[in-house]
């Protein structure tokens, strides 16, 4: 197996034990992510949100479905199975991953999914109506990143750094 590979599956098996330590020694100090929630992080930004998503997610199951790596880049297709904290609904988000890799680490990781499919298990009839409208998605956006700042200011100090 390719050592990227095995860093992929790594990360996840750590995201499966809710481990959000051991999934920032999986990234590189200047890692990228993004997805259709957070956008644009950086890093410890991403590991804060890694670490708030460990941390609430009473119910959260993490399954790998696939992954791959190579001198390339690398990626993954995993779910995540977990009730959504705000409306009580669960939800069953099927997500495509991919990586880039520096010195041995993630230094990019996007993930896609579908929002209007995410809107309308986690939020219901407004997910269903609007998910597909573009100021719905940026009032999600705007909501899930004045979370992760409240956590982050919430639980300075005890974020994992990546690297």
């Amino acid at each position: 197996m390719h050592p990227n590979e095995q860093l992929i599956r790594d990360f996840y098996a750590a995201f499966a034990r809710r481990d959000a330590a051991a999934m920032a020694r999986c990234y590189h100090p200047d890692i990228f992510f993004s997805d259709p929630a957070f956008p644009s992080l950086r890093g410890p930004e991403a590991t804060a949100m890694w670490a708030m998503l460990t941390a609430r997610g009473k119910d959260l199951e993490i399954i790998l479905v696939e992954a791959a790596g190579s001198d390339d880049g690398g990626s993954a297709r995993w779910d995540a199975i977990y009730t959504f904290s705000q409306t009580g609904r669960k939800v069953h988000n099927k997500i495509s991953a991919m990586f880039a890799f520096k010195d041995g680490k993630i230094v990019r990781h996007i993930d896609r999914f579908g929002f209007w499919t995410w809107s309308k298990q986690a939020l219901g009839a407004p997910g269903l109506l609007l998910g597909w409208f573009g100021p719905f998605k940026g009032a999600v956006r705007k909501k899930a990143d004045k979370s992760l700042r409240a956590y982050m200011q919430q639980h300075a100090g005890e974020i994992p750094l990546p690297g």
